[in-house]
């Protein structure tokens, strides 16, 4: 009698690997993957297209902005400067720099210059002028777990959809632990696919995919970067078209970026 009420199915999507091809790894050697990454990356300079999106990403109301030509500068520990040009005519859109807890972007379309600490809310009710230089720089660099601010757990997850491995990085506080990040990899080659971060709620700040990781000077960078910014409304998409590593030229001096005359100067603080 029970056989009539038993059905077998194979469950296969689009994609899936058989899991004879997974790979294992421990939390230690994950995190020693994490610090090949990003140790040796001192600084880069990226030609890059961006393209960007605004709106309620996870209700499907979303405005799509053409594609925008650009560079992305990084500099060690904190500096990045980002670029994003007209495609067509190749004017300024905006040039935005951060370093350290500041940040300063001029819309050249707006005559307009803000300046004002990272951590400042993203208030403006036009999302795409939301943008922040940190934001950028807090998913293209993917950083190793802080060993004596940081407990750091690993997580197997492996289903008919998908079969990952995830750090989880909880910070160390003066009340409770906080997740701060977590950090996906594809079993299949240890990839590093995603990486979340969270403020002290559990809300999402950041979630971040990474694909098609490719080797430049020996160090590992993706191909492409989809940025989504829950919290501020808004999408970009990184393909990067060249990246060089470690250039003498990536000095401090790139990562200045004075008021021009004229233009319309307004300043955001923290709240």
């Amino acid at each position: 009698m029970s056989s009539c009420f038993v059905r077998k199915r194979v469950v296969a999507p689009a994609g899936y690997r058989p899991s004879a091809a997974l790979l294992s790894a421990t939390k230690d050697e994950l995190i020693e993957r994490v610090h090949r990454i990003a140790d040796p990356l001192e600084s880069f300079t990226m030609k890059m297209e961006m393209s960007p999106s605004v709106g309620s990403l996870y209700v499907g109301e979303v405005k799509d902005y053409a594609t925008l030509g650009g560079y992305i500068l990084f500099r060690k520990p904190d500096g990045i400067r980002i670029l994003g040009l007209d495609p067509v005519l190749g004017s300024t859109v905006f040039d935005m720099v951060s370093m350290a807890e500041t940040f300063r972007i001029h819309i050249p379309s707006k005559n307009r210059f803000i300046e004002g600490r990272n951590d400042a809310p993203a208030a403006s009710k036009k999302q795409f002028e939301n943008l922040r230089p940190v934001a950028f720089l807090t998913s293209l660099m993917i950083q190793p777990p802080d060993k004596k601010a940081d407990i750091t757990l690993l997580e197997e997850d492996t289903n008919e959809r998908e079969a990952v491995y995830i750090l989880l990085i909880i910070r160390r506080g003066t009340d409770e632990p906080w997740l701060v990040r977590t950090l996906h990899f594809d079993r299949h080659n240890l990839e590093i696919i995603r990486q979340k971060t969270f403020d002290s709620l559990g809300g999402v700040l950041s979630d971040t995919k990474y694909s098609g990781w490719k080797e430049y000077d020996g160090i590992s960078f993706p191909l492409e970067i989809d940025i989504k910014r829950p919290q501020d409304h808004y999408e970009v998409v990184l393909n990067v078209l060249s990246l060089k590593i470690n250039s003498a030229d990536v000095t401090p001096e790139k990562f200045v970026l004075n008021q021009p005359p004229g233009t319309e100067l307004q300043e955001l603080s923290k709240q």
